[in-house]
């Protein structure tokens, strides 16, 4: 029998990746600067949030993919339901040349 161990707040053995792939209109790129300065501070402060980046496509400004870490799937799902709900961006759609991909990864022993 192996024994429990006790929780590590510094574990990440069950945090996840989410990817998602943003695709603004060009004329858009100026405007989803702001409008996402503004939103990832929510994003980056939500509990269970380890690191929240945006990287953008070094030929194409308005191709992003924001990078998020978080601790959990639970954590992850609790933030989806927010922006779902009380926290949704309404400010998004009009920016947006296609609907957003999100992806979630899980770490590996790979």
């Amino acid at each position: 029998m192996s024994p429990i161990r006790a929780a590590d707040p510094l574990d990440e053995s069950m945090a996840v990746t989410v990817l998602l792939e943003l695709k603004f209109k060009p004329d858009s790129v100026v405007d989803a600067r702001e409008v996402f300065g503004k939103a990832l501070e929510a994003t980056r402060s939500f509990a269970g949030n380890l690191v929240t980046k945006v990287i953008v496509d070094e030929t194409d400004e308005a191709h992003w993919i924001i990078y998020e870490r978080w601790e959990s799937v639970e954590h992850d799902e609790a933030y989806r339901a927010f922006r779902a709900g009380e926290g949704k961006i309404d400010d998004l759609p009009p920016l947006l040349a296609a609907p957003p991909v999100k992806t979630r990864y899980l770490d590996t022993e790979i």
